[in-house]
């Protein structure tokens, strides 16, 4: 559908206030959306069933960058009391649609790229930074409380909760640093970019990953430099976006796998029946294994 024909359905939808979620069976209720899932996950730890939370990319099986709004985008965003979105141009079409929409109620929004300082061009897969959900984390939190203060200590009780099952992330990733600090690592694209400098890594063929993020065409150099380090074993593994694998990413697994070099997938958005903690732990533990079996 045409960006007009939805701001179409945003005006429309508009109309019709936020009263009616609000109140929902007669408990107060804050509608919420979320450009991505797992910001959508931690909102839903963070507010329980005092927020209903429309998460707009969640599908685990689609490539984000092939994302278009449609009228059920436009629709939750007029009846949203509160959104959040990454920001750093990974969502741009996020601040198109907000900029349209006419809502009955206040909206707030919290860009998770202004919370951290990260602007268009940084690398924008700011939810694999460990300072990023902390940060959202709060900021949720501390609107939580001003929306709804009658459940102030149900929220100051839930952030608590939340930041410190993220101890155990940021506990991983310093033992594997104390393992693994300087060890050369490659990845098709930068999503993994930003856990893989928390943890020490050398990586490398980064301008190839640029290449693919901005989805131009890498350089026949740095493709063959890219597969040079796969064939002659001069990175510990591959790390790759399963969510984006086209013919170049296929090939260079091909390589790869005929090097006898591991490879581990990542993602973008949270797989089903997974929370975000349980998320990035599982790809820290796929690394790990992939690494401990790595032999020269």
């Amino acid at each position: 559908m045409k960006l007009a024909q939805i701001l179409t359905c945003i005006a429309a939808a508009a109309s019709f206030g936020q009263s009616a979620i609000a109140h929902a069976a007669g408990v107060p209720v804050v509608p919420v959306v979320a450009a991505e899932n797992f910001y959508g996950d931690v909102i839903r730890q963070l507010g329980g069933e005092n927020v209903q939370v429309t998460s707009i990319l969640n599908n685990p099986d689609e490539d984000p960058h092939l994302f278009e709004a449609s009228p059920k985008t436009a629709r939750a965003l007029a009846h949203a009391a509160l959104v959040v979105y990454n920001g750093a141009n990974y969502d741009p079409w996020m601040d198109k649609l907000l900029g349209s929409t006419r809502t009955s109620g206040k909206r707030t929004v919290i860009v998770a790229a202004q919370l951290t300082g990260k602007k268009p061009g940084d690398n924008p897969h700011l939810w694999y930074d460990p300072p990023t959900m902390p940060a959202v984390a709060k900021a949720v939190s501390a609107y939580l409380s001003s929306a709804d203060p009658a459940h102030k200590r149900d929220y100051d009780a839930r952030l608590a909760t939340f930041l410190d099952s993220l101890k155990p992330i940021d506990a991983r990733i310093a033992v594997m640093k104390s393992h693994y600090k300087g060890v050369p690592v490659t990845a098709t694209e930068p999503v993994f970019g930003y856990t893989a400098d928390a943890i020490g890594f050398e990586m490398r063929n980064q301008r190839f990953q640029t290449a693919e993020m901005n989805e131009t065409e890498p350089s026949p150099a740095d493709i063959a430099a890219f597969e040079k380090d796969l064939r002659e074993r001069r990175v510990h593994v591959l790390i790759y976006n399963s969510q984006a694998t086209g013919a170049l990413t296929r090939r260079l697994l091909d390589v790869a796998k005929d090097a006898h070099l591991p490879s581990v997938s990542v993602t973008e958005t949270l797989p089903a029946g997974k929370t975000y903690q349980q998320w990035i732990e599982s790809q820290l533990d796929a690394l790990a294994g992939a690494l401990q079996g790595w032999q020269r």
